[in-house]
């Protein structure tokens, strides 16, 4: 729950003042207030200045946003979602490129570890850490000391992830391996039923990014089974759905011909490549499983 107030001088004011004045004080409460269970929206001047007290907001999603203007002392952010599993899971904070005015903590056995510096958030890196249980996962946001706040927005996007989605930025050597390995038929099956996209199309280029670590594949898809976001855009003239999809420098991506089906994950945005098996291989091993009963969810051929 929210709570602010505004005060404005009893005095006798011109009536062109007060509108403005009303207004300014609708903004802050607006701001300040805007709230759901996944996302949240507040500012650092509603706060009383020298109260020391720590602002309690409470998310209950897996996945959403918190912006934070003219940031002054700290608040904690507690990832409370709805879910029925306490296994350990994976939390990833992605910064804003323009987040400015806070260090990025998180609460860890009751002490604060530095998970974003502030000079660092320009970056637009993704920063995860693991937790014990889901409901467990908190982020405390400090102030840093200035004396001009105007201008300043902390803010950032979160996920949490279960312990069998690692997340890509976060994927050791000793994984690699299981990682970039091309997937068995089982993984396939359950790709094409569970995966965040699914298209099918031709690989128009592949670039290497070296300093991030990263390959991006160039896709241009002829059919769009399903996206979670809009990561595929269609192009008026061609009908044609263009994408780009990330994966890891080390798994060694390159250019094939030929038609193939595409199936990943997103994160922040981002589409991250997972099973992309040639189209007629995807074909065969597809009618083999439905012949024997054995698909785990129907998929349209055509």
């Amino acid at each position: 729950m929210c709570h602010a107030r505004c005060v404005i001088a009893a005095a006798p004011v011109p009536m062109t003042v007060w509108v403005v004045a009303l207004a300014f004080c609708a903004q802050l409460l607006w701001s300040h207030c805007a709230a759901d269970h996944c996302n949240w929206r507040g500012s650092g001047l509603i706060r009383e200045p020298h109260s020391h007290t720590v602002e309690q907001v409470r998310l209950r999603c897996t996945e959403g946003s918190v912006e934070w203007m003219y940031p002054t002392q700290a608040i904690r952010i507690a990832l409370e979602p709805n879910l029925s599993t306490s296994r350990p899971a994976t939390v990833c904070i992605k910064p804003y490129r323009n987040s400015r005015g806070a260090n990025i903590y998180i609460e860890r056995a009751g002490k604060l570890e530095l998970l974003v510096n502030e000079e660092a958030s320009w970056l637009g890196q993704v920063y995860c850490f693991s937790v014990e249980r889901p409901q467990q996962a908190a982020v405390f946001l400090q102030a840093s000391p200035q004396q001009d706040i105007s201008r300043r927005t902390v803010g950032f996007q979160y996920e949490l992830l279960s312990s069998g989605t690692p997340a890509p930025t976060l994927v050791k050597d000793a994984m690699l391996e299981e990682v970039c390995r091309p997937c068995n038929n089982t993984e396939l099956l359950m790709a094409i039923c569970s995966s965040d996209f699914v298209a099918r199309g031709f690989i128009r280029r592949v670039s290497h990014h070296i300093s991030q670590q990263l390959s991006e594949v160039s896709v241009a898809a002829e059919h769009l089974y399903r996206q979670k976001s809009g990561v595929f855009q269609q192009e008026a003239a061609s009908g044609e759905w263009q994408g780009s999809l990330k994966t890891l420098l080390q798994c060694q991506v390159r250019q094939g011909n030929g038609l193939f089906l595409f199936t990943g994950t997103e994160h922040f945005g981002e589409a991250w490549l997972g099973c992309a098996p040639r189209y007629k291989d995807f074909i065969r091993v597809y009618q083999a499983a439905r012949a024997k009963r054995k698909n785990p969810c129907e998929f349209p051929l055509d």
